[in-house]
């Protein structure tokens, strides 16, 4: 690992300022001409340029060719945000040959633009314009850290993103640690049936994929397998994986199908996955040492509270993935379903149980949250069901009942033309006024359902069931402990947060440490394996040269200044990016505050409580601070 000191230039100090319209964004607001006026005569400006989309190949291209003129020697960019377009003027610079640090930028769209107007915007425009100009006179070249990679790759969850990442990632070169904690492989794909809209067996799709990772030298499956201990940073992690025999009833009523006849390791058991190798009966550690660390822990389905709909007070309500096991597993013969024994005459299925629930109307999960997103595939899967029900059932009256129908996906709407087409009956209800399910008066059904439905603009309808499906939403899995452990960004959905869903959409903001599938938010088994390859693909990018490079934005000590204090060490957020050292001045052994780069956040926290003024964030010193706080006061 290596980090160059920061480069202290001589000479003028030349400074480009490339103003953005934003496509009316901006210039619908701030008074973009003005604007320029009021600072191309500031102190080091030589090039003044607006433009409707700096971002575009245009701007950057007029950026570069006033480098390369030599007009030049610092960049100020006024556009949208940072997070949004720093990543691209930074590498429109790197090709003129110019270093991308020696650049700044003014966010004058989400802090001007859209919470001003008029001639208060211009000015407030005007200061931040006039800020980054200052600061970026006293920027000084930098080049990024280098840190040594390994080459290779540790997997969280096996299921089908984590089997897809897997497979793709050892196709590259990269050897792959497998991480699952069932002794199954394939997660809940392994549990459903038949996938749309393909008509694809689960099974089938998750048996070849098994058989090809199993197959794969380069990669290592641990099942029965949970990571407790993980430190490092990118191309350096170290990884300690604890296995176990299995404990749980599910795993062990698994293992025992495998035992029948024919039955064995490489199988694929219905409704549990595949077993990839015999179980260890002993718990033993591995210490793994990888480049990256994907994230494939998947979901978990919404479990309905006692007396939500009816659940777990009637045996006749069941949820949908319960459903979709028996449904499997029963026979075609004859024209109704059957259930626990029963004939089925009329089946209903209630939509976004567990999802898209609104405050104040629904009741609070036990950790006080609520699912107001929506889960996405429910209902491509209910309507799923009540085709297959009818299609092989049609004695079997199939009544759905949603807010709103959200067959997203290609080829999914079909599923919802098919249900009517196959004498499905649906009802609409509004969000605070759900169905009720109650016990039934009538001896020839045990279930009553009445709701109040839109579609025929308000009637309350009552209806007598023998089997109610709930339609339940996803949950994220529960890797709290992971999550704790490693300090990885949630969102208010409890799913890992990527950093950009559009820029940066498989990456966490812990550098090295990427996503695939549900483990980010609802998906179907399509999506889940192409964020998967997305996955597998970045990681790719980030080992493939043997080593990674990062911002140099973090923080700075000078050894001079220190007196190893060590307040620092007491604020850092990161454990071990910054700590106390012993070190030899003038035959005298004292301690002095070093960083890793490598783990520094360049938070600055260090900065706010050394007493000495002997730590600085570089690209970000006081020094550059006091002088926008000072253009600020004058603009």
């Amino acid at each position: 690992m290596s980090s160059k000191p920061e480069k202290e230039e001589s000479g003028e100090k030349k400074v480009g300022v490339y103003i953005c319209h934003c496509g009316g964004n901006i210039s619908d607001h701030v008074d973009v001409d003005q604007l320029a006026q009021n600072v191309k005569d500031l102190p080091g400006v030589t090039v003044t340029h607006t433009n409707m989309f700096m971002c575009s190949d245009p701007g950057q291209e007029l950026i570069q060719e006033d480098i390369k003129s030599g007009k030049i020697n610092r960049v100020v960019v006024a556009s949208c945000a940072p997070s949004l377009h720093e990543l691209t003027f930074r590498n429109a610079i790197k090709r003129a040959a110019m270093n991308p640090y020696l650049y700044e930028h003014a966010n004058i769209r989400e802090q001007v633009s859209w919470v001003h107007d008029g001639e208060k915007a211009t000015r407030k425009a005007t200061g931040l314009v006039s800020a980054a100009i200052s600061k970026s006179k006293h920027l000084q070249a930098m080049d990024p850290i280098r840190v040594d990679a390994a080459n290779h790759a540790t997997v969280i969850g096996g299921g089908v993103a984590g089997l897809r990442v897997a497979l793709d990632l050892s196709r590259r070169g990269i050897n792959v640690a497998l991480v699952e904690k069932s002794p199954f492989l394939g997660g809940q794909t392994a549990r459903l049936d038949t996938l749309y809209p393909t008509g694809e067996k689960a099974g089938e799709l998750i048996k070849q994929l098994a058989d090809a990772v199993c197959a794969e030298a380069r990669i290592k499956v641990f099942t029965c397998a949970e990571v407790i201990k993980s430190e490092g940073y990118v191309g350096n992690f170290k990884i300690t994986v604890k296995r176990r025999p299995p404990a749980l009833p599910a795993d062990l009523a698994g293992l025992a199908r495998l035992a029948e006849p024919d039955g064995g390791v490489g199988d694929f058991v219905p409704f549990a996955g595949y077993c990839p190798a015999a179980i260890a009966k002993d718990a033993q550690e591995v210490v793994l040492d990888s480049g990256v660390i994907v994230f494939a822990t998947g979901f978990q389905p919404y479990r309905p509270r006692r007396g939500e709909y009816g659940y777990d007070i009637h045996p006749q309500v069941i949820t949908l993935p319960e459903f979709i096991r028996h449904l499997a597993g029963s026979s075609s013969g004859g024209d109704s379903l059957s259930y626990g024994g029963k004939k089925i005459r009329r089946v209903a299925l209630i939509h976004c149980v567990g999802s898209r629930q609104i405050p104040g109307i629904h009741e609070e999960n036990p950790d006080g949250t609520l699912n107001e997103y929506c889960s996405r595939i429910c209902c491509s899967a209910t309507l799923q069901a009540a085709c297959e029900i009818r299609e092989r059932y049609p004695a079997t009256h199939v009544f759905e009942y949603y807010r709103d129908i959200r067959t997203y996906g290609r080829g999914q709407e079909e599923y919802y033309e098919r249900a009517g087409q196959n004498n499905v009956t649906f009802f609409r209800f509004e969000p605070d006024n759900p169905p009720a399910v109650e016990t039934s008066k009538s001896p020839e059904h045990p279930l009553t359902i009445k709701v109040v439905d839109t579609l025929t603009f308000g009637e309350e309808i009552e209806a007598e069931v023998d089997l109610v499906v709930l339609a339940v939403g996803m949950e994220p899995s529960n890797i709290r402990d992971l999550v704790d452990m490693m300090k990885l960004p949630t969102g208010a959905d409890r799913f890992l947060q990527e950093v950009h869903p559009k820029l940066r959409p498989v990456e966490l903001a812990n550098t090295g440490i990427l996503l695939a599938g549900t483990c980010q938010a609802p998906m179907d088994v399509g999506e889940a394996c192409s964020a998967a390859q997305a996955a597998a693909a970045k990681a790719t990018s980030l080992l493939a040269r043997g080593y990674v490079e990062l911002d140099p934005f973090v923080a700075e000590v000078d050894p001079d200044r220190c007196s190893g204090a060590g307040n620092c060490v007491g604020v850092c957020p990161v454990a071990d990016a910054i700590t106390l050292v012993h070190t030899q001045i003038e035959d005298q052994t004292v301690k002095r505050a070093q960083v890793n780069p490598a783990l520094c956040i360049g938070c600055g926290s260090c900065v706010a409580v050394c007493p000495d003024n002997a730590v600085d964030v570089k690209g970000w010193t006081l020094k550059q601070y006091e002088e926008m706080v000072d253009a600020i006061v004058a603009a």
